[in-house]
């Protein structure tokens, strides 16, 4: 199990805040990413394409004594949307600590390979892994003006082609390409974002929230969200002399 010594407490953090974003975290795993990530002492800015249902989590934390959480709209497929958004953050706050990129879909359900469309395959990577590469671009300059900045892409262990081939392992009995192609290539999108952000210490890695109920699988997923975002919050808040180009779950590292 992860265990992160570095995390930083609230009263810890009273002289400089912290910041972070995160993305499609109007419900879900996000949502959970951004109360934890809140209750550690960060100012987060929850980013969602939906004004309403982003609005709505903030005002929910904000009830719950989260009140340095805010709204931020963000709709990862839009080249205009993005660039707003960064436009917008970069007058609200020096720099940028964390980035997640949350926002996730599968565009064809649970189709086999035979039955999924290109379409289908195409809107899924439109946010899956464009998404993150258009948001990764545009908030860059914030996060190189950060001290300790960390991008957390949140993929899944069905994007493992070693645990994927593996005939005793849990994820061989599910075949499906769109969804499980595009955090594939997400990995290959972490590692190579590792490397050309280096120079500037910020640490790149790829969490695997491990089967969690969420809308994206009708809620049969037997983790409670709380146990879902433990990867991520752990990349998040990783000290100076932890990982980058790498793939976690809660348990530790995995296999490409």
């Amino acid at each position: 199990t992860l265990h992160n010594t570095s995390a930083t407490t609230p009263t810890a953090m009273s002289e400089i805040t912290k910041t972070a974003l995160v993305t499609g975290a109007n419900k879900g795993i996000g949502k959970e990413v951004v109360r934890q990530l809140a209750t550690r002492g960060y100012k987060v800015f929850l980013a969602a394409r939906d004004e309403a249902r982003g609005q709505k989590a903030v005002e929910e934390l904000h009830a719950a004594g989260l009140k340095d959480v805010h709204f931020l709209s963000l709709d990862v497929t839009s080249d205009e949307s993005v660039k707003h958004a960064a436009e917008t953050l970069a007058t609200k706050i020096q720099a940028l600590d964390v980035l997640v990129n949350n926002a996730g879909i599968s565009a064809s359900g649970w189709k086999g390979p035979l039955q999924e469309s290109v379409a289908e395959m195409q809107a899924t990577y439109e946010v899956n892994l464009f998404g993150v590469v258009r948001v990764t671009q545009a908030f860059v300059e914030l996060l190189k003006k950060s001290k300790a900045g960390r991008i957390v892409n949140v993929g899944s262990g069905l994007g493992s082609l070693t645990l994927t081939t593996d005939p005793a392992g849990p994820y061989y009995n599910y075949n499906s390409i769109a969804y499980f192609s595009s955090k594939s290539a997400l990995n290959a999108v972490t590692v190579g974002f590792a490397k050309a952000l280096a120079e500037f210490k910020i640490k790149v890695n790829t969490a695997d929230p491990g089967y969690t109920a969420t809308d994206l699988n009708h809620n049969n997923g037997p983790q409670t969200v709380d146990v879902g975002a433990k990867s991520t919050v752990f990349l998040a808040t990783l000290p100076d002399d932890g990982p980058t180009a790498s793939y976690y779950d809660k348990d530790g590292v995995l296999p490409w």
